[in-house]
């Protein structure tokens, strides 16, 4: 354990030093030090009676000054706030910052691409660290944000038929350019916020569509290869993802395991390979392990707290003759 404000440790051990020495150290009066004289005071001393009282006070006295102790100890301790004890605050995987590119090769009314956003539009209601974006060709149709009722409307719309489908991906055709599926991967890839990598949230790109969206025998060239690809996603530290809807990418395929992630070939089961996916998110990084154990765990000082602030209050109960 870690204390993150030392200063507040020392401060509340020396006030509990500066209590205890002005009790032990303070002056008693002498008219308070008289006794009052008792008869038979032997006999009233060995009573069973009152050495039943006398042992209760005592071990009263005791339990009080212990709990108001840990009371004390357990309450500087949370306000020192701790680092490194157990908590209850989800430090789990799904806890940690990530970023989710959805990349959507195929139209809006591919029934893969509607399983997608719907799986998602579903899915962003749990969603708490992490931020989702939606590109297609050529636009970026949902920027990375945490504005999860945003992105879950607009892959509510597509998915539902509603969305502007001139917008999803305009029909363009250009003389000495032919866009691959490389290029729609490159497109998402650079959807990802440029941030210090030693702070990089945890990365993955989803793509659903097409191995291929170039006609055979096409002689326009296209702007990436593979390897570009490979290059951009290990740059920005992507886990690449694949569900293939219509022929197969060999070359992809090589570049989705390379990066951690998956390839699905085409006719498998969307929902089924989104779980896989899903169940399978990038590794964390160093970094991230390192902020999450960074965070304030108050947790067991504070409940202890509670527990001896309780016991206090019911011991007069439990003692009670």
């Amino acid at each position: 354990m870690e204390l993150t404000w030392w200063v507040v440790a020392i401060a509340g051990c020396l006030g509990l030093a500066s209590c205890i020495s002005a009790v032990l150290l303070r002056p008693t009066r002498t008219e308070r030090r008289r006794l009052r004289l008792l008869a038979n005071v032997d006999r009233l001393t060995r009573l069973p009676e009152y050495r039943r009282a006398a042992r209760l006070r005592t071990l009263s006295a005791f339990v009080a000054i212990t709990l108001l102790t840990v009371i004390f100890g357990a309450a500087v301790v949370a306000a020192a706030r701790p680092i490194g004890l157990p908590s209850a605050a989800r430090q789990s995987q799904e806890a940690q910052p990530e970023d989710i590119m959805l990349c959507m090769g195929g139209p809006p009314t591919d029934s893969d691409v509607r399983a997608t956003l719907r799986r998602f539009a579903t899915e962003v209601a749990n969603f708490s660290t992490q931020r989702i974006g939606l590109t297609t060709a050529d636009r970026r149709i949902v920027p990375m944000t945490r504005d999860y009722q945003y992105a879950a409307g607009r892959f509510n719309a597509y998915a539902g038929g509603s969305g502007d489908a001139a917008a999803w991906a305009p029909a363009l055709d250009y003389t000495n350019y032919a866009g691959g599926v490389e290029d729609v991967l490159a497109m998402c890839l650079t959807g990802f916020p440029s941030v210090d990598q030693s702070n990089a949230p945890r990365r993955s790109l989803i793509y659903v569509g097409p191995g291929s969206l170039r006609s055979p025998g096409d002689p326009r060239p296209a702007l990436f290869t593979p390897d570009g690809v490979r290059d951009l996603a290990q740059e920005a530290g992507v886990q690449v993802n694949l569900m293939f809807t219509e022929m197969d990418n060999g070359a992809l395929d090589a570049l989705a395991r390379e990066s951690g992630g998956r390839s699905f070939p085409v006719n498998s089961d969307t929902n089924a390979d989104l779980a896989e996916i899903r169940d399978h998110p990038p590794p964390s990084t160093e970094s991230q392990n390192a902020a999450v154990s960074a965070v304030e765990t108050p947790d067991i000082p504070l409940v202890l707290a509670l527990l001896a602030l309780t016991a206090l209050v019911l011991w007069p109960l439990v003692v009670r003759p």
